[in-house]
């Protein structure tokens, strides 16, 4: 039954539900192509293209292969994309030295997107070591075998700044070592990069939706976990510690990773700054859809609109998603 206003009648809110047109008018949340980031796994290969099997849709490419798909990409209106790499065969060293190879993957594949693409492209770099450590963890490990905060940010902050000269637009480090913001900050700035962006993966929890993300860039742990420094998912109050931290250090952009398991935190971020707000739906989140989608037990185009839309709502301002480009293909935003 309605309920009864005065000088109004009955309220009914169906009103303004009931076309498609009456719908698109008063809707509150869209998502334009331009709040997209797609991701890509480079290899040192130029010409590699290697289907992820836990991922459907998603390759490792060399950087010849990586231009061929970006160039396509901007023509659907994905303006930034955020790289990961592998290192040569046998690269992977106890300090993940080959993060910061002049030429490695990742710096190869910047100069080239930029040399092509120029502004009409955002480059965006993940900086971490945990591709490029034989032992598969973020940071440099202790003889005790604690990963070691400290010495951690000397290599990270030489892989940003690798980085940057190669002409990333903005460095992403997603190590969660303390204090690494503030030190690649200063490192971008000593070498006279000042106008290179940070997106900090501020608030980054330890979480089981990385699986597929591991096949891909090959950076399993070789023994224990990374909860000593990825954040506990029971908490909250420190996201928004983590979050003012790396805002005070410098960083530009927010980041929230996973996304689904983390509106809430999304939303808490959200109200809690003015920066920009990037949200991460990783790999164990696409893939699940994809497995579902592949059994014909969910409508793929209809679950990619509502899952995007509720991380929009949440309050997030870009959206880091490996369903960027069937999204935007198959027009189901």
């Amino acid at each position: 039954m309605s309920e009864l206003t005065p000088n109004a009648g009955p309220v009914r809110p169906r009103r303004l539900r009931r076309t498609a047109l009456m719908r698109d008018l008063v809707a509150e949340t869209a998502i334009h192509p331009s709040q997209l980031i797609m991701p890509h796994f480079v290899t040192p290969n130029a010409t590699d293209e290697a289907a992820i099997p836990s991922m459907p849709g998603i390759a490792q490419v060399g950087v010849e292969t990586l231009l061929g798909q970006v160039d396509s990409d901007l023509k659907l209106g994905i303006r930034a994309v955020l790289l990961f790499g592998h290192p040569e065969a046998g690269g992977k060293t106890p300090e993940g030295d080959a993060a910061a190879a002049a030429n490695g993957a990742v710096q190869q594949a910047v100069a080239a997107l930029k040399q092509r693409f120029g502004q009409d492209l955002i480059v965006i770099t993940d900086v971490c070591l945990c591709a490029y450590t034989d032992h598969g963890h973020c940071g440099v490990l202790g003889a005790d075998g604690t990963i070691e905060n400290d010495p951690s940010l000397g290599p990270l902050a030489a892989a940003a700044l690798s980085h940057a000269e190669a002409g990333a637009d903005i460095v992403a480090p997603s190590d969660m070592m303390d204090g690494r913001v503030a030190a690649i900050r200063a490192a971008l700035d000593q070498a006279g990069l000042d106008q290179v962006s940070i997106m900090s993966y501020a608030v980054k929890y330890a979480s089981a939706y990385y699986g597929p993300f591991r096949d891909a860039a090959d950076s399993t742990p070789s023994s224990g976990d990374r909860k000593s420094y990825q954040m506990d998912p029971r908490n909250v109050r420190e996201a928004l510690r983590e979050a003012e931290l790396d805002t005070l250090e410098g960083a530009d952009f927010l980041m929230v990773k996973p996304a689904l398991p983390y509106l809430d935190v999304i939303r808490a971020v959200r109200e809690a700054t003015h920066l920009p707000l990037a949200a991460y739906n990783v790999s164990g989140e696409y893939s699940a859809v994809k497995a579902a989608a592949a059994q014909g037990w969910l409508d793929e185009a209809e679950i990619v609109r509502e899952n995007l839309l509720s991380i929009r709502r949440a309050g997030a301002d870009q959206i880091i998603t490996y369903h960027a480009r069937d999204a935007l293909k198959g027009g189901w935003l």
